[in-house]
């Protein structure tokens, strides 16, 4: 089918797509050939079920002249691509697919980010926000900002509440941070809801009497490791140039009080970072964490500046994905768990109808409807990054003030400007894409990169990469018993490769 018949065909009356004898009809689906199967088309639905077709198959299929006796007709009717005069019975478990992938949307944003201080001792080429020294206090979040803060807090609907602590260094303002901690604790206290808290830090200078608190509040610990100690220190250099060791001391310290699993890493990708895929990869491995989070560099804030020196293309960096997973799947093989976090994400989309927490891959867009940004000065963002564009002057992303109720918030032009463009199922060149269930509009990430809500995805970097992850794992999973899939299907159980059995071609 052209593109020109297919564009065609979405303007037809409702018995083209039913076959002349009535055997079945059509349901909504989109299609891509992925590189490297050949001869073959995958068809995705508005459910997230997908399904490969060989193509003197799909083009009967297309042309409704598919026999209802024959295997491809059973397995597309249960995965809702046709329907017979037997559709009704699978209705309500379409519905519930459909709801439960979408249910983000009824919830309201569940990631609540508290911008306690800018102040870091760090100085990161790749950092988006305009740091300021250790001893900058007016860069710190007022009692009274905090105390609307939470107030927002509490006026969003979600059941489900991740409060995350950032900066700067947060640990700079931990009177401020233990502040707001005890605060939302006493308020939950009749409130009920169900609270996380993670603290985004270097953990260079964690004292014993903040790792207390944490264990005694349940907090957990967010922190960054970008690789062997050298490259750790290029990337994020510091006073001393004794960052990653004090990292390293700050991870064993923070086990030791609150566990293994309260403290997780990411490492962010620069130009240096590509040529160290494994290196990096070990690195984790022998600080014993079981996942790691490989990071694009950010088109957000001040990064910008520094793009040109450390910066590469989407080419380069899926080429450091390709050996990075490799060098994972061979870990894995050997019995080591070990997950790319982001990958992970991006299974759960495809195989399952769960939605996850990652904002960047929703639509509706999860900028406001995902996220809220409390900045130190009092200022409320759409997202992170939205927060980022803000420090070079750009306040596309900003909902209002702290002091505003959230119902303001979320009228205010700002958001509605973002949750019209953050809708992929409407937007040109998303509406036709086979990943269109599995990804998301991004409207932030658009504007910074290419000065509009909407961005032009034949162009857009989020698009590139995007569809080439995508084509990667379908491309695994139409292989089905490889050794790579072995493995990112115990990542997507959350267990070793040993206790996974192989899954079936698709």
């Amino acid at each position: 089918m052209s593109t020109h018949e297919s564009f065609k065909a979405r303007f037809s009356a409702p018995n083209v797509f039913r076959s002349a004898q009535g055997r079945y009809h059509l349901a909504p689906f989109r299609f891509a050939r992925i590189p490297g199967v050949e001869g073959k088309a995958l068809l995705v639905n508005e459910l997230g079920e997908f399904h490969f077709l060989d193509e003197p198959t799909f083009r009967r299929f297309c042309d409704l002249s598919l026999d209802c006796h024959e295997d491809e007709f059973f397995d597309l009717r249960s995965k809702h691509f046709l329907l017979d005069d037997h559709a009704e019975a699978f209705w309500p478990f379409a519905v519930s697919q459909y709801r439960t992938r979408k249910s983000f949307i009824c919830s309201g944003p569940a990631l609540h980010i508290f911008v306690v201080t800018l102040r870091c001792e760090h100085s990161c080429p790749y950092c988006q926000v305009s740091r300021q020294t250790g001893d900058a206090g007016a860069f710190d979040m007022s009692a009274e900002t905090a105390r609307h803060a939470v107030d927002r807090l509490f006026e969003a609907p979600s059941r489900d509440l991740k409060v995350e602590f950032q900066g700067g260094e947060p640990l700079l303002a931990f009177d401020r941070l233990r502040w707001i901690v005890e605060l939302i604790e006493q308020r939950n206290a009749t409130e009920l809801r169900n609270i996380d808290f993670v603290i985004a830090t270097t953990l260079n200078d964690i004292t014993p009497e903040q790792l207390e608190f944490c264990r005694a509040h349940r907090v957990s610990l967010s922190t960054s490791i970008d690789g062997p100690e050298a490259l750790h220190n290029r990337n994020r250099p510091r006073r001393g140039r004794d960052g990653f060791q004090r990292t390293v001391a700050g991870i064993e310290a923070a086990r030791g009080v609150l566990g293994n699993d309260a403290v997780s890493a990411l490492t962010t990708i620069t130009r240096e970072s590509l040529s160290h895929p494994e290196a990096i990869i070990d690195t984790y491995v022998a600080l014993n964490f079981s996942s790691i989070f490989l990071r694009q560099l950010s088109p957000y804030g001040f990064a910008r500046l520094t793009g040109a020196r450390i910066g590469y293309s989407v080419e380069d960096f899926i080429l450091f994905y390709q050996r990075a997973l490799a060098h994972l799947v061979k870990i894995n093989l050997k019995g080591r768990y070990m997950e790319e976090t982001y990958t992970s994400i991006l299974l759960q989309h495809i195989l399952t109808p769960f939605p996850t927490g990652y904002v960047d891959l929703r639509s509706p867009t999860g900028a406001v409807l995902g996220a809220l940004v409390y900045n130190y000065d009092g200022a409320v963002y759409a997202s992170d990054e939205g927060r980022m564009l803000a420090e070079t002057g750009d306040f596309a992303f900003r909902l209002g003030a702290v002091d505003q109720s959230y119902r303001a918030l979320m009228n205010s032009p700002a958001a509605q400007a973002a949750l019209a463009a953050g809708v992929a199922e409407s937007l040109v060149g998303c509406c036709d894409c086979a990943f269109l269930p599995y990804c998301g509009a991004d409207p932030v990430f658009h504007h910074a990169e290419q000065g509009t809500l909407r961005g032009h995805r034949p162009t857009s970097p989020f698009c590139q990469k995007q569809s080439a992850l995508f084509q990667f794992l379908f491309r695994e999973l139409h292989d089905g018993n490889t050794d790579t899939v072995r493995v990112l299907t115990s990542w997507l159980a959350r267990r070793p490769i040993s206790d996974i059995g192989s899954i079936s071609a698709v």
